[in-house]
């Protein structure tokens, strides 16, 4: 019975390696992360200035100024300070791990209260804080709204006044706690869990190093034990996982985004047996095969293009033929 098991694993193994020769190959860096090396939100409450009459109306922000001018010694009623050339904003930023002091962020602002635009407007110092409370980084300078005034041109993006960026408007003054290792070993988080890759990541990184250091735990995570070798460099262990590269495929599965009328479809989606009979168009698939091709999404959509379908059309057909249960994806509608 224990040969029996072992043979069976054998040709398991085996049959996943032939598998993976079809497949492209992608480094572990780009599909997946080291558990505890993750981004962090941070955000803060700040005043814009310099608006020239298109910040908030009210007193609010007056108040806020004028709360602020205290801080260097300069006290001013509120109401003497009744200015549209102020806005209240929030100011949001990730900061990724292993950021130091010193290093910079790129932040977005967008108004809080009734401005009209934020364009040419200068962020006052702001704290931005984390989900424990603490500061992180301090957020300063001039604002960015993007975009054009698209009144002659199609091809231009319209002006969003009241949201804006500042590139490397942040500088961090706290580095965020994370920690890798955990009792000799690391935990690669896959972004889009899936058993199939989670398996071929471990034997990729298995027989990379020619013995087993690595095991699938579930769909997203693999944990890797530290080699005896590693273990006063654990930064180099890292890099080489980072590098090894593994074999991918794509889940078979049909997007559908109505409003732009696009079909993509990922993996080698096969469509059963059927008639379509859709308006003036008639397909058969007989014995999986479109005429001479294989019956596949690509092949259909190919076919109906060349009887005139128009992307509306074929959006339809997918989608009717999703219900009838002859094609063997996943379908997602946008």
């Amino acid at each position: 019975m224990e040969n029996m098991k072992k043979s069976l694993l054998t040709f398991v193994v085996l049959l996943l390696i032939v598998s993976l020769s079809f497949s492209v190959n992608v480094r572990i860096k780009d599909f997946a992360k080291f558990r505890g090396a993750r981004d962090n939100q941070l955000f803060g409450v700040g005043i814009v200035v310099g608006l020239n009459g298109t910040g908030d109306s009210g007193t609010l922000n007056s108040t806020l100024l004028a709360n602020m001018l205290k801080n260097f010694g300069v006290n001013v009623n509120p109401n003497d300070l009744k200015t549209r050339n102020v806005a209240l904003v929030m100011v949001v930023a990730d900061i990724p791990a292993f950021y130091k002091p010193g290093m910079r962020l790129d932040v977005e602002i967008a108004s809080i209260n009734d401005a009209k635009s934020l364009r040419n407007g200068i962020l006052l110092q702001t704290p931005l804080y984390a989900a424990d409370g603490n500061v992180y980084a301090v957020a300063q300078g001039p604002i960015s709204v993007g975009g054009e005034d698209a009144k002659g041109s199609a091809n231009l993006q319209k002006r969003f006044p009241v949201v804006g960026y500042i590139p490397d408007g942040a500088i961090v003054e706290r580095e965020i706690p994370f920690s890798i290792v955990d009792e000799n070993s690391v935990t690669i988080l896959i972004n889009r869990p899936d058993f199939t890759v989670a398996a071929r990541t471990a034997l990729a990184i298995n027989t990379v190093f020619g013995v087993n250091i690595a095991k699938a735990l579930d769909a997203s995570s693999i944990k890797v034990s530290v080699p005896v070798a590693f273990s006063d460099d654990v930064i180099s262990f890292l890099a080489l996982l980072e590098e090894i590269e593994v074999p991918m495929d794509a889940p078979a599965q049909v997007v559908i985004n109505e409003r732009t009328g696009t079909v993509v479809f990922g993996g080698d989606v096969a469509i059963s047996d059927f008639v379509l009979s859709y308006g003036n168009f008639v397909v058969t698939i007989t014995n999986g095969q479109i005429g001479d091709r294989k019956a596949t999404i690509g092949n259909l959509i190919t076919a109906l293009k060349s009887l005139g379908a128009t992307p509306q059309d074929i959006i339809a057909i997918v989608q009717e033929l999703y219900k009838a249960g002859v094609i063997y994806a996943q379908l997602r509608v946008m």
